[in-house]
């Protein structure tokens, strides 16, 4: 094909894809590196949220769930606040609410963080995941079995010990296919994002199809981008879920099930 062919070509796909085709694929094409753009900006900031939720998360949760008299009840607060309010309102407290604080705009915080739309939804993002991570790691470390509890003391391990190489690996093998509904809820919540000025996924069809008065070309491209993401979670997780409770699978002898107690 020469360069007259193809110069033909793609102005025949451009009239078909704006005349006959239901979605302008050639006007999205054109633009597809604002959405590329978009996807590098929400997955950076749903994974740098996710990873610092997940550290505030796990001191929280062990206080939470052996009772500590001091924390459980302030522990208990956050997590009641983050997890029953939306996260929409949780990101314009801090990003537009902090603003009308004249302390606040004077602080050593204010130019480098708070007046950052970036940082602002960094905040709200990694306190709200820690809101949700610590109530269902909670969960998990209470319904740790007794019988590992008890072998471990039986070896002579301190409680700090035991919850370190017993509880809370059994805790988070257990806690794995919530946290994989988390990790999808917080790329879905990310489109919060475009909201505050930052350009995300949802952001750049935003502006794709008000740039060219389109009625759904940016959200459908969006919504691919979504979609694609939470297809490589979700078959990354499962990966994860096979590799970490491998032990729980019924495991086979000789071609036959091992009995199961109880049958």
């Amino acid at each position: 094909m020469n360069e007259s062919d193809e110069r033909t070509f793609w102005e025949y796909l451009a009239y078909v894809s704006e005349n006959h085709s239901p979605l302008d694929f050639v006007l999205v094409w054109d633009h597809i590196d604002r959405f590329l753009w978009g996807t590098l900006l929400t997955l950076e900031i749903t994974v740098i949220a996710l990873l610092f939720g997940g550290l505030l998360s796990v001191p929280m949760a062990i206080a939470r769930a052996y009772k500590h008299p001091w924390l459980n009840f302030p522990i208990w607060c956050f997590t009641y606040f983050f997890r029953g309010t939306p996260l929409l309102v949780q990101t314009y407290l801090l990003y537009y609410g902090l603003a009308q604080f004249d302390a606040v705009r004077e602080s050593f915080l204010w130019d480098p963080i708070l007046s950052s739309a970036w940082w602002c939804a960094l905040i709200a993002f990694t306190l709200n995941t820690a809101g949700y991570t610590t109530e269902f790691l909670r969960g998990s470390i209470e319904t740790t079995p007794s019988g590992e509890i008890e072998a471990a003391r039986a070896c002579g391990m301190s409680p700090f010990t035991a919850i370190r190489r017993i509880v809370l690996p059994s805790a988070f093998r257990r806690a794995l296919p919530a946290y994989s509904n988390e990790v999808i809820f917080m790329l879905h919540s990310s489109v919060v994002l475009s909201t505050i000025t930052l350009q995300d996924i949802l952001g750049a069809g935003r502006w794709l199809n008000g740039r060219y008065y389109l009625a759904y070309e940016g959200f459908v491209t969006a919504m691919l981008f979504y979609m694609v993401l939470v297809f490589i979670i979700s078959r990354g997780f499962k990966f994860w879920e096979k590799h970490w409770l491998v032990h729980l699978r019924q495991r086979e002898i000789e071609g036959e099930p091992l009995a199961v107690k109880g049958d």
